[in-house]
């Protein structure tokens, strides 16, 4: 009898069972899936005001206006964009190259068999090369008009360069603009693109560019400086070669100070509200991105060209 009554019991039980395990499957399917909504609604939302909305409002042409139609990273000869275009300097070309050796850069080598037998040494057997060549990347169609380069290390495997493009269209006063990208090698490898022997820049090439005009600003060389937009805030662009870069996207340019002057405070023109709100924003960022494996600037990865 009380094993008849135990079953009876379980029988009526199990139902009420099952009412409840319904409902409370549907309420989890229902919750599941306006969660789901909801962050589909944000990553829409963050992707049309970080891709769309806020590059319309973080773009800036205020000091140099002819500069909206320029060019944002240079190209390698196979047509792939390469380092971003983050400097400039406005002056003639003599100007230029004095300012460059006495801020300690030195004008690098063409590309030629002996030059790349002789940065191939240097780097092989840990010897210096202050003048080794940089392969070519292209803006407005042709290769680099200059490039100067500062050692970091015992050989050329470890090197400040920038290269340069003449424009007297996106010049000002008559005097043309020397658009430049300036990046740091801090290994040789191969190209994550092609396979061919190169250098591997290190991600954060907005340090470059600080420290470029920092330099020049050091030793009275600049009378002006300013910004303008340039490739925008990027958090995972890629070079010609693959590697990864950073940056806040600005292109910071200076007015060359005239020959046999130094000017030891140049004016520093205000970027608008609004790009220095975004660079509070970045700055809160950056350290995300430095802390990131590989962001360190070691021998182990890395760049764009020899």
């Amino acid at each position: 009898m009380a094993d008849e009554h135990e079953e009876r019991r379980e029988a009526q039980a199990e139902p009420a069972a099952e009412g409840v395990a319904g409902p409370k499957h549907s309420r989890t399917r229902r919750w599941s899936v306006r969660t789901m909504k909801i962050v589909a609604a944000v990553v829409g939302s963050w992707f049309l005001a970080a891709y769309l909305i806020a590059p319309f409002f973080w773009t800036h042409y205020e000091h140099a206006p002819a500069m909206v139609a320029a060019p944002r990273t240079t190209v390698t000869a196979q047509g792939i964009p390469g380092d971003p275009l983050n400097v400039g300097l406005i002056g003639t070309k003599e100007e230029l190259i004095r300012a460059m050796a006495g801020a300690g850069w030195d004008p690098a080598d063409p590309v030629t068999l002996r030059t790349s037998l002789e940065i191939a040494g240097s780097v092989i057997r840990g010897k210096p090369y202050p003048d080794a060549p940089v392969s070519p990347l292209f803006v407005f169609g042709r290769k680099q008009d200059l490039a100067f380069e500062k050692p970091a290390g015992a050989s050329a495997k470890r090197r400040h360069h920038v290269r340069f493009w003449e424009s007297t269209d996106l010049g000002r006063a008559g005097e043309p603009l020397w658009i430049g990208a300036v990046t740091f090698d801090r290994s040789v490898g191969l190209s994550h693109r092609t396979g061919q022997i190169t250098h591997h820049i290190a991600p954060d090439v907005d340090d470059e560019r600080d420290a470029l005009m920092a330099g020049l600003r050091e030793h009275g060389l600049l009378s002006q400086v300013f910004q303008v937009t340039g490739v925008g805030a990027t958090l995972f662009g890629r070079n010609g070669g693959g590697d990864p870069y950073y940056t806040d996207g600005e292109l910071t340019v200076g007015v060359l100070a005239d020959v046999g002057r130094k000017d030891e405070s140049p004016a520093t023109l205000d970027n608008p509200p609004v790009i220095r709100f975004k660079e509070q924003l970045w700055s809160v960022v950056k350290p995300m991105l430095d802390s990131l494996p590989g962001s360190q600037a070691d021998d182990q990865d890395g760049g764009d060209a020899p």
